[in-house]
């Protein structure tokens, strides 16, 4: 098989996972979170905060150093995006572990309740088995 043939088969196995489809779909929502973060941070924190430096938005405050514009409040803007983002798919994660923590906790005292039979223990049922199997036989 050549390289090629063999990327590509790789590819399909890949792609068709359920894993994939699942992070494409993680991948969709988290863009349309993203738009409405955006949105809450450009339309309602940003003027808001605007009121206390006096300007229309926060975002609209930039620094001039010589013929150069740094957009502060574009910057601040960001790191605030980014905060609220990383708060809420924090929270996700917690209430997922919680969720995991919950399923797990039964099967693993359903695991505590059946204890395994130890090897002696097992050869002594294999022997009585053996003895009423060799009873039958002679009977």
């Amino acid at each position: 098989m050549t390289k090629r043939k063999k990327f590509i088969a790789e590819f399909k196995e890949f792609a068709y996972r359920g894993n994939v489809i699942d992070m494409a779909v993680g991948v969709i929502i988290g863009a349309a979170f993203k738009a409405i973060v955006d949105s809450l941070v450009s339309d309602v924190v940003m003027p808001f905060i605007g009121i206390f430096v006096d300007t229309a938005s926060f975002t609209d405050i930039i620094i001039k150093i010589g013929n150069a514009n740094i957009m502060i409040g574009k910057f601040i803007a960001a790191i605030i995006n980014f905060l609220i983002i990383a708060f809420v798919i924090f929270c996700m994660v917690k209430m997922i572990n919680k969720a995991h923590e919950k399923i797990k906790k039964p099967k693993e005292e359903a695991m505590k309740e059946d204890p395994k039979p130890t090897a002696e223990e097992l050869l002594s049922e294999i022997l009585i088995e053996l003895k009423k199997q060799n009873q039958k036989n002679l009977d």
